[in-house]
C-alpha cells in the first residue's frame, strides 16, 4: 500500500457485481496514474487505503489465489 496522499473527492466509487447490494460492503475507485482506492462502505468519509498499479494487482492475484483463504 503506497504512503501517498490522494485526492479522493472526485473519486466514483463502486462495489462489486456480487455485493447483496447491503452496506457492509467494501468500495473501489480507479484514480489517476493508475492506483486504485479501497473504502468501508458503512463509512464513506473516513479513511481509505490506496493501491499503486502493481500493489492492487498483487493483491487481487492473491485473492484469485486463495492466499486470503480461512481454514
Amino acid at each position: 500500500m503506497s504512503n501517498v496522499s490522494a485526492d479522493l473527492s472526485d473519486a466514483k466509487w463502486f462495489k462489486s457485481s456480487r455485493s447483496q447490494g447491503g452496506r457492509e460492503c467494501v468500495e473501489a475507485a480507479f484514480l489517476d496514474g493508475g492506483m486504485v482506492g479501497v473504502r468501508d462502505s458503512k463509512n464513506p468519509t473516513g479513511p481509505a487505503l490506496v493501491f499503486a498499479p502493481g500493489e492492487w494487482d498483487a493483491f487481487t492475484a492473491g485473492i484469485q489465489g486463495g492466499a486470503f483463504d480461512q481454514p
